[in-house]
């Protein structure tokens, strides 16, 4: 399987060279957008030099392994965007033809590397607040930032496919969940208790950003010792198997357009 989905990365890198100038053009303009989102959060600390009682520093290593996980998802797990146009021009009946996993096949038709400028600004925030923040950097330390980052991964890739899920229902892409995915990293900008109790609750049980982003951060910045709050971003993960039954039940549900 991992040699099958190599040979199909290697093919998209090929197609995404094939125009050099658009490529690289696209990718600095993701740089740049992402980048104007520091500026706002370097803009803002210059006035106010904490945010409830997180400073500078702690907020660009939280946001840098939130934009991370983020654009990671977005690079690989992209092809549930599209989920829409694949149902209603008949594409998804391809799907089902070939012998590998539906999921498999979406994941692997689009790899979209122009989020690699997202994914470079996400390394830039993510080594300075590393660099800047007054942490004692423990080899227990160090495996709570790998998890946050993979478990945003998991969890934003779930986010998507459930996004994709949801085309089999309603036959196009809802922008609601943009709420939860471009929402998410937005707000996902300073640690989640600055929003209120009503809302981390929601974070942590409901979609569960906070178990990847704020107590594993808690632990980072030596805020807490409980060493739970290493392996929540793993537990974050269980998310993804109520959006692969929804997968599942709208792929039972599927009917062909006949085409």
């Amino acid at each position: 399987m991992l040699k099958l989905y190599g040979k199909y990365f290697a093919i998209h890198l090929k197609s995404a060279m094939q125009f050099k100038g658009s490529f690289f053009t696209t990718l600095i303009a993701q740089f740049l957008t992402s980048f104007s989102v520091f500026l706002g959060i370097s803009f803002m600390f210059q006035r106010f030099h904490r945010v409830a009682d997180f400073s500078y520093e702690q907020v660009l290593l939280c946001y840098g392994v939130m934009l991370m996980g983020f654009s990671l998802a977005q690079l690989f797990a992209s092809g549930f965007k599209v989920m829409d146009s694949l149902i209603s021009n008949g594409q998804f009946d391809r799907i089902l033809c070939r012998p590998r996993g539906e999921i498999f096949q979406v994941l692997a038709q689009r790899i979209d590397f122009v989020r690699l400028g997202m994914l470079l600004q996400g390394v830039v925030m993510l080594v300075y607040g590393i660099m800047s923040c007054r942490v004692d950097w423990t080899p227990l330390r160090v495996l709570t930032v790998v998890l946050m980052i993979a478990g945003g991964v998991v969890l934003f890739s779930a986010l998507f496919l459930l996004d994709g899920s949801i085309a089999f229902f309603t036959l196009q892409g809802l922008e609601f969940m943009n709420v939860f995915t471009y929402g998410a990293i937005e707000h996902g900008k300073y640690p989640l208790s600055i929003y209120g109790r009503e809302m981390l609750l929601f974070c942590t049980f409901g979609v569960p950003y906070a178990l990847v982003q704020y107590y594993p951060l808690l632990y980072v910045l030596g805020r807490s010792d409980n060493p739970v709050f290493i392996f929540l971003p793993l537990v974050a993960c269980l998310f993804a198997v109520p959006c692969w039954i929804v997968w599942r039940i709208g792929v039972h549900m599927y009917k062909s357009t006949g085409s």
